[in-house]
């Protein structure tokens, strides 16, 4: 017998909200979207999807008839008591985010004793706690308060959505929690009332983490800035690499296999962007120099991110010398592959220091062109990878995109005017692209191919 679902609203229809609303319409939940934007709203009726995520076009379409899209709050708050927030909190000039959209819904919301405001937006520590405040200057103190961030992983965010690895909910104890956590049962373990198979297994579902609101709000920026620690760490180590004649795939493989480091985010490579890393780095170093501490292994995380991208034009001059009138080919433009999310882009970074330096840029990327066009002004966008090569003194993989590690990389020797190829993913074999004729710079990575040493019989 089916489980009668919650509905729910959703405030904001950005990354995060879509999933998160689309997610929950695939459990069974009737949601309402809410948008300031009028034309997205119009596009979302429509069918039209204005982000690229692998699986959300098919997710939409498929809960349909569970989804309302509208510009009127008052419909989302007629026919739901939680209220999911998902609207964009940018850093500002000084680092601080940017929490006017939150505070225009907090504003919008009216005196009620049977809603709660469910935050998804990352907000800094504190946020949960001024909100009530308002809400309590405003006679609004019925209005309960949840802090439940998000932790979806661009290019993967459906699955993210479906197969948590945990849930994490902030709350005071009261009834809007509860109902929280009755949204997310299906997606918790059997030790959390979540699904049991037929063998009476635990599925392998998400980890409950039901705290206070300020530890809630602060597991995103400790989480997000931990995984940015880890990969400018592995840079460093690339670093030193490249001085010793050490291979950092062989290093970072060897550290993975210790179960208190792992293998995740130890890929060495010129650098994290998007929308989560950088800016919550960002954000929490800020909230630290706020409450007057010096956050300082922060400020070398993201220095040292800055600095690795910047290395690349060095790798350049080492081989071509002055790049002035030299052509050089971008192979991807977005932050990671599987979404077209130019925020914070490494791309955008080498563009600029390469036409500072007077080379001529031309790029590629199969998603991400039509988002990154109006950003890189002065550079030739392609129309596929082998056009981006035609006639480049220099290659420079950005974006690891299944379709640049499957080239031909003789037949991309043939194309080149010069053979210099930078491989800032670390993406493709060294071997293979020496065999090609090309003269191969990775990340921490040997320029000559080494013999593999076989595993003991």
């Amino acid at each position: 017998m089916s489980v009668e679902r919650e509905p729910i609203g959703v405030v904001g229809t950005g990354y995060v909200g879509l999933v998160t609303a689309a997610g929950f319409a695939e459990l069974g939940s009737d949601v309402v979207c809410v948008d300031i934007d009028a034309d997205k709203v119009a596009r979302l009726e429509r069918g039209e999807i204005p982000i690229y995520e692998p699986g959300l076009a098919e997710m939409v379409a498929r809960n349909r008839e569970r989804l309302t899209f509208t510009t009127d709050i008052g419909v989302a708050l007629e026919r739901a008591r939680l209220l999911f927030v998902a609207v964009g909190t940018p850093p500002t000039y000084s680092g601080d985010a940017d929490l006017s959209a939150v505070h225009a819904v907090v504003a919008s919301m009216p005196a009620s004793d049977r809603h709660a405001l469910v935050m998804k937006s990352t907000v800094p520590v504190g946020t949960g706690a001024s909100i009530k405040r308002v809400f309590a200057e405003q006679g609004k103190d019925g209005f309960r308060y949840v802090s439940c961030p998000e932790f979806l992983k661009e290019g993967t965010a459906v699955a993210d959505s479906m197969r948590p690895d945990r849930v994490v909910i902030g709350d005071d104890g009261d009834w809007a929690g509860d109902a929280v956590v009755e949204l997310y049962r299906p997606l918790l373990n059997a030790r959390h009332g979540g699904p049991v198979d037929a063998e009476g297994s635990t599925t392998p579902l998400g980890e409950l983490v039901r705290t206070d609101i300020a530890s809630a709000e602060m597991v995103k920026l400790a989480s997000n800035a931990f995984l940015a620690t880890k990969i400018s760490f592995i840079n460093e180590i690339a670093n030193v690499c490249e001085e010793t004649g050490a291979d950092v795939i062989e290093v970072a493989r060897g550290m993975g296999l210790d179960a208190r480091i792992g293998p995740r985010f130890l890929n060495a490579g010129i650098g994290f962007g998007g929308s989560c890393f950088p800016k919550d780095v960002t954000a929490l170093k800020q909230l630290a120099g706020n409450s007057g501490y010096h956050f300082q292994l922060l400020n070398s995380v993201y220095e040292v991110n800055e600095l690795q991208k910047r290395r690349v034009i060095g790798k350049l001059e080492k081989h071509l010398g002055r790049l002035v009138g030299k052509r050089i080919a971008l192979l991807g433009l977005a932050f990671k592959p599987n979404t077209d999310d130019m925020r914070e882009a490494s791309s955008l970074v080498l563009a600029a220091r390469l036409q500072a330096a007077g080379a001529t840029v031309v790029a590629y990327d199969p998603i991400a062109a039509d988002v990154a066009r109006p950003m890189l002004r002065g550079v030739e966008l392609a129309d596929g990878a082998l056009d981006a090569i035609a006639g480049a003194d220099a290659v420079v993989l950005v974006t690891e995109w299944q379709e640049f590690r499957d080239l031909d990389l003789a037949d991309v020797r043939s194309r080149m005017a010069g053979d210099v190829l930078i491989d800032g993913r670390n993406a493709l074999e060294p071997s293979a692209a020496i065999a090609a004729g090309l003269r191969y710079e990775g990340i921490g990575r040997p320029s000559v191919a080494r013999v593999p040493v076989p595993d003991p019989a």
